[in-house]
C-alpha cells in the first residue's frame, strides 16, 4: 500500500479543514483520513505541504489533432498508426497536466476506443467520429449521415462500443462553409437519435453553436450541450428564457474554455467569410469572443445550469491537451467559488462521464488518480498549472518533482 499526506485536501467537492491522508492499494483507494494520520509502517508514505484532490477531467477533448492550425483535419488523411502515434502522445500530455480522464468528442476511425485504459495514460471516455450532415461540420472524420440514417448510424456507434454519442446539431468554425446560424438535423430527427441512443444506453453530447442549434438540441432532449454559444444573424444570444430552461431539464453546458490566451494574438487571421461573420456578431478578436463566453459562464452559474470542464482540446494551440487547469481558472474569474470549479473539473464531469463510482473523488473504492499541487489552492486555483505529483490509477508519474522531506 502508499500513501500520501497533504496539509491541504480537496475531496471532489469541498476542502478538507485539516488537509487528508489518502490510501491507496494497487489501483483503488482503501482510505481518507483526515490531518496527518498515522500509518502502518508498511505503507510507503509521500508527505507534501501543498494540496492533494482528485485527478482532473477533460469532458471535451479531440485526441486525434495535435492542437496546431489545422491538426483535425489533417488527421482525416493520416494512416490509422500516425492517428495513434498523436493520441498517445495527446494523452501523455493530459496525463502531466494532472489530467487523468479524457472524454474524446471526435476521432476517426474510433482509433480512440483501443486507449480506454492504457497503463500511464489518463482513461478515455470516446464518442468516435461525431454524427454529422454530409459536407458539414467535421464531415471528414467519417461520421456524415443523412437524417434518415440517424438511428443506424447510432447502432454502428454503440455495436465499436462507444460511451458516448457526439451529434453535431449545428455548424462549426473549424469546417469552411459551415453554417454558424442553422441547424444540422431538425428537432424530430435529434429526438429520434436521442431516442435511439437512450435505449442502448448511451448519453447524447449535441455540438451547438447556433441559437437553433441550441433550440434543437435542448427539445429533442440530449444530455448535454457543447460550446452554447448562442449564434444568430441579429448577434450572438443567450437568453434567460434559454438559460432557465436548460436548468429546469438538468442539462450540463460545457462551454469549452481553458484556452491559453496569451496565444490568441499569435494565431493566423480566419478565413475572411469568418471573419466577417465574426465581425458582423461584434466579435472582432478572439478575446472579445473569450470575453462573452466568460459573461455566458457567469450567467449559467447564476441560472444554476450544471457546467462542466472541458477544453476542445488539440484544435488550436491556445487549447492545448493538458488545459482543464486554465478552464477552472476561468470559471473562478466568472465568480465561481473555487471549490464549486473544482468540482466541475473533478466529480461533477466525473458523473456527466458516467464515472461517478471511478474517479473525480477522494474516497475509498474511487480509483486511485490523484493529484498533488504545491500551496494551497483554495486561496490560488492557478496553483493548477504546476502539478508537483500525479498518480494515474495508482501508478505515480516521473514528473521530476520530489515531494517533501
Amino acid at each position: 500500500m502508499r500513501a500520501i499526506r497533504a496539509a491541504h485536501a480537496f475531496d471532489g467537492s469541498r476542502f478538507l479543514p485539516d488537509g487528508a491522508t489518502v490510501v491507496w492499494d494497487e489501483d483503488r483507494i482503501v482510505g481518507v483520513e483526515s490531518g496527518c494520520a498515522t500509518l502502518p509502517e508498511s505503507v510507503e508514505v509521500s508527505d507534501y505541504g501543498g494540496t492533494v484532490l482528485p485527478g482532473l477531467i477533460d469532458c471535451h477533448s479531440h485526441l486525434v489533432a495535435d492542437a496546431t492550425v489545422g491538426g483535425l483535419e489533417r488527421a482525416a488523411a493520416m494512416p490509422e498508426q500516425a492517428i495513434d502515434q498523436v493520441i498517445a502522445e495527446s494523452l501523455a500530455t493530459h496525463a502531466v497536466a494532472g489530467v487523468t480522464t479524457v472524454r474524446d468528442l471526435g476521432d476517426r476511425a474510433y482509433r480512440t476506443l483501443a486507449f480506454g485504459e492504457r497503463a500511464g495514460l489518463p482513461r478515455v471516455v470516446a464518442s468516435g467520429p461525431p454524427i454529422t450532415t454530409p459536407g458539414e461540420h467535421c464531415h471528414f472524420l467519417g461520421g456524415a449521415v443523412g437524417g434518415s440514417d440517424l438511428g443506424t448510424s447510432v447502432a454502428e456507434h454503440a455495436e465499436r462500443g462507444v460511451d458516448v454519442i457526439k451529434v453535431m446539431a449545428s455548424g462549426g468554425f473549424a469546417t469552411p462553409g459551415s453554417d454558424q446560424f442553422g441547424a444540422q438535423y431538425g428537432v424530430a430527427e435529434l429526438t429520434n437519435l436521442v431516442d435511439t441512443a437512450h435505449e442502448t444506453g448511451l448519453p447524447v453530447v449535441a455540438h451547438a453553436h447556433s441559437l437553433l442549434g441550441i433550440q434543437h438540441a435542448l427539445a429533442a432532449g440530449v444530455d448535454g450541450i457543447e460550446h452554447f454559444t448562442g449564434l444568430a444573424p441579429e448577434g450572438a444570444r443567450i437568453g434567460d428564457g434559454l438559460l432557465e430552461a436548460v436548468a429546469r431539464r438538468g442539462l450540463y453546458v460545457d462551454l469549452t474554455m481553458g484556452n491559453d490566451r496569451t496565444l490568441h494574438a499569435a494565431m493566423p487571421a480566419p478565413p475572411p467569410p469568418l471573419a466577417a461573420l465574426l465581425a458582423s456578431l461584434g466579435f472582432t478578436s478572439l478575446d472579445a469572443l473569450y470575453d462573452f463566453q466568460l459573461s455566458v459562464l457567469g450567467r449559467l452559474r447564476e441560472h444554476g445550469v450544471v457546467v462542466v470542464t472541458g477544453v476542445d482540446s488539440g484544435m488550436a494551440p491556445p487549447k492545448q491537451h493538458g488545459n482543464v487547469w486554465r478552464a477552472v481558472s476561468d470559471m473562478v474569474e466568472a465568480g465561481y467559488p473555487v471549490a464549486d470549479a473544482l468540482a466541475a473539473a473533478t466529480s461533477v464531469a466525473a458523473r456527466v462521464c458516467g464515472l461517478e463510482n471511478e474517479t473525480g473523488r477522494l474516497a475509498a473504492g474511487c480509483a486511485a488518480d490523484l493529484l498533488v499541487v504545491d500551496g494551497e489552492l483554495s486561496k490560488n486555483p492557478l496553483l493548477l498549472g504546476s502539478p508537483q505529483q500525479v498518480i494515474m490509477r495508482g501508478l505515480p508519474l516521473p514528473l521530476g518533482v520530489r515531494p517533501l522531506s
